[in-house]
């Protein structure tokens, strides 16, 4: 086998597992809300204390994040999410001896440090097999377990725990994902740092952590990306009220709608965006920058069909706005990586989640809520086209900060 064919098995080989276990993380991510009635059940919780537990898995996510980031810029990335695999597996096997609600809320909150460390080093780690411009395909295909696995969880939750209690789902991901950590532990090597990116210029904005909030491409691709989150993350989480509350759909039909929406319109709108974008590669670099905008954009009026429209209109306003959310999965991630040298990837990823979720959907359920509270839920929703509009904008402007825009700009200014 040559050099180039072993390169080639090896990035194919670390894609195809850090996928797979992509897949579980988010599967392993939406087991709760699947089961949540269960567990307020058996420690007689309200619907505030269930909902802490989610809001305590993203503050430890989101404060493990500086610090992971750090890690997986001075350490090798391999063994680090290995063992942040194997950390939130172990968590999820100790869910059997979880009896009380306290002990329920530190297993959830150990989780996002384990999960945390696979979404900055994961993302790290591939950027070094794929060259730039097959970043986009590579992340595309990475990020695709995101709607899937989140279906799969809803799923596994809903219908193995009423026959083995709550706990059994979780205990049940745990395992694959145990067997993936050790696959990539034997079958991934660690490639050298920056190996794609052979003689790459320093520039201080790219390759130092201070030198980031000078990075207009970055800091335009993580706003937007915040403004995408508020967005899904706020319809996610009242979709299925709204379709109760306004459409009339009982609460296991709305869940049903929005769990099949969003594996459906999440994957087709994944997919077709990372296709899109990797033609448009062909022709300018920036085509990473406009395929989210566009994203964006046209989400807006397949949202408004949802929030505002007639009742006949909810469910298709709902699958098509996902899907056009989803269009800019791919391409902004890659966006995002290709923004920064390899020097400073893991923690500049590492604040792109840090802020993505405190600008994004840790506060959007409740300002939504507080909207809807003055008004109707209609109204709250209407919060998410406001943050598209924004984050379209945001994103068109961050092309011309691309280094293809910053090319294309020194070339008119000669001229």
């Amino acid at each position: 086998m040559t050099t180039e064919a072993r390169k080639i098995a090896g990035a194919t080989t670390a894609l195809v597992l850090l996928t797979a276990l992509n897949f579980i993380n988010y599967t392993d991510r939406y087991i709760l809300p699947g089961v949540q009635t269960l567990v307020q059940r058996e420690f007689h919780l309200d619907d505030a204390s269930v909902g802490t537990l989610t809001t305590c898995f993203f503050l430890t996510y989101m404060l493990a994040a500086p610090l992971t980031g750090w890690l997986g810029d001075r350490f090798p990335r391999k063994p680090l999410i290995v063992a942040g695999a194997l950390l939130w597996c172990g968590c999820n096997i100790l869910t059997a001896f979880v009896h009380s609600y306290a002990a329920l809320n530190v297993r959830h909150a150990a989780l996002g440090i384990g999960e945390a460390s696979f979404g900055i080093f994961a993302p790290a780690l591939l950027s070094d097999f794929f060259p730039e411009r097959e970043r986009n395909r590579a992340l595309t295909i990475f990020y695709i377990a995101i709607p899937v696995g989140a279906a799969i969880g809803y799923s596994l939750g809903g219908m193995m725990a009423p026959h083995y209690g709550w706990r059994m789902p979780f205990i049940v991901s745990a395992v694959p994902g145990i067997l993936l950590a050790l696959l990539i532990a034997v079958f991934v090597r660690e490639p050298a740092r920056g190996a794609t990116e052979p003689g790459h210029a320093r520039i201080p904005s790219r390759t130092t952590v201070t030198g980031l909030a000078r990075n207009w491409g970055y800091v335009s691709a993580t706003l937007g990306m915040a403004m995408i989150v508020f967005s899904l993350g706020g319809i996610s989480w009242w979709m299925p009220t709204f379709l109760n509350r306004m459409g009339g759909y009982s609460l296991g039909t709305a869940g049903m709608i929005v769990g099949g929406a969003s594996a459906v319109g999440g994957l087709a709108g994944t997919a077709v965006g990372g296709w899109l974008a990797q033609i448009w590669l062909r022709r300018d670099e920036r085509a990473l920058y406009w395929v989210s905008a566009l994203s964006a954009l046209l989400a807006v009026p397949a949202a408004m069909l949802c929030f505002l429209g007639p009742r006949a209109m909810m469910v298709p306003g709902l699958a098509l706005a996902i899907f056009f959310i989803m269009l800019g999965n791919g391409p902004l991630n890659a966006a995002i990586v290709n923004a920064v040298g390899p020097e400073v990837r893991a923690s500049a990823i590492a604040i792109e989640l840090f802020l993505i979720h405190a600008l994004g959907d840790a506060p959007s359920p409740w300002l939504i809520g507080r909207v809807s509270d003055l008004s109707n839920l209609r109204w709250g929703l209407v919060l998410t086209l406001v943050t598209m509009l924004l984050a379209a904008g945001l994103l068109w402007a961050g092309a011309r900060y691309s280094r293809a825009g910053k090319m294309q700009g020194m070339e008119a200014a000669a001229k």
